[in-house]
């Protein structure tokens, strides 16, 4: 499952956190750091599904 996670995040990193943590401030971070930039939201995303 964690397969379809980092690929989910890869193309669409708020869907990724969200299906690892639901919605929370997690979520709502990386929807952020998503509207700033693509990357930094690829990132935060990568991290919170690897770090659980």
């Amino acid at each position: 499952m964690d397969i379809i996670r980092l690929i989910c995040a890869v193309l669409l990193p708020p869907l990724g956190v969200f299906l690892q943590v639901g919605i929370g401030g997690a979520f709502w971070l990386n929807i952020l750091l998503t509207l700033l930039g693509y990357i930094p939201g690829i990132i935060h995303a990568v991290w919170i599904i690897a770090r659980r």
